[in-house]
């Protein structure tokens, strides 16, 4: 296989990649909350031909000597994007949006792994029996997974729930026939390098099991707004994020990236007619 099939192979397997990637976010454009993810192309390696090693015969040339050569393009990054989303009033008093895009609920996923704790943005709660104890409910998310408070515990309700209130600090206030008011904080947390998040599915975000590795630790990647930094926490009750993908963007960008497949299909092509002819000579 020559030089131009293998720099065109090579691309085209990243081109497909970033393919897959556009229609990931074409499909989550109406999931609430969803966050999409962009990436971007470098070199692969570069090599360096000298044709001309008389270099007193380059006089006047502006450009360095040699030719170069490379051998396709790739992924050099994946990343998500935190921007914010629009938010839409749904006037539903669990539906919870939150308004600063660095922050997320934290909420407990049971897996093959036992109970683990995951982040989202979804604020669309439901209140849900407890398997446990039949006469209290529980906060859960639209996916059933228990919403923690700001001590990393489930947030149960006990009695007759006749009013729910979440005020502007995440702090969910219910009142019952039985006990009077009873408050709860929610667990959010603020989170400054996203590019450790790994995406788990369902709109969850979690820690990547080989942590201890990337050189970074918990409190790098995110912090717990806990106590007076509560103040920092800005919700919505009433209103859910939408997705922040924009679609006639990624519209242009899947048009673009088939064109440059297009492009490396039809490079594969000549150079096969160009061996084809090359072999045919007699």
């Amino acid at each position: 296989m020559n030089r131009t099939m293998m720099t065109a192979t090579n691309t085209l397997n990243q081109l497909q990649s970033k393919i897959d990637q556009i229609s990931n976010n074409i499909a989550n454009v109406d999931t609430t909350a969803y966050k999409k993810t962009q990436t971007s192309f470098n070199d692969l390696l570069t090599q360096s031909f000298n044709n001309q090693p008389n270099e007193s015969k380059e006089k006047g040339r502006l450009t360095a000597p040699g030719i170069r050569q490379g051998t396709g393009a790739m992924l050099s990054q994946s990343q998500l994007v935190l921007s914010q989303g629009a938010i839409k009033t749904t006037d539903r008093n669990l539906d919870t949006a939150l308004t600063k895009e660095d922050q997320f609920f934290t909420v407990s996923v049971q897996d093959s792994k036992g109970s683990n704790t995951r982040l989202t943005r979804d604020g669309a709660f439901y209140l849900s029996p407890n398997a446990n104890n039949p006469d209290q409910m529980m906060l859960v998310t639209s996916a059933g997974h228990q919403v923690l408070d700001e001590k990393g515990n489930p947030i149960l309700i006990d009695g007759n729930i006749t009013n729910m209130k979440i005020s502007d600090n995440g702090v969910l206030t219910v009142d019952t026939e039985e006990y009077g008011s009873e408050s709860f904080g929610l667990g959010i947390v603020s989170v400054k390098k996203p590019q450790f998040l790994d995406r788990l599915g369902g709109k969850l975000l979690g820690l990547p099991e080989n942590i201890n590795n990337l050189g970074v630790t918990v409190d790098d990647i995110m912090t717990s707004l806990i106590g007076d930094s509560r103040d920092q926490i800005a919700v919505r009750q009433g209103a859910l994020e939408s997705s922040n993908v924009d679609l006639s963007k990624e519209m242009s960008d899947l048009i673009n990236v088939q064109r440059s497949y297009q492009f490396q299909s039809r490079s594969i092509t000549m150079a096969d007619q160009m061996g084809g002819l090359i072999n045919g000579i007699r």
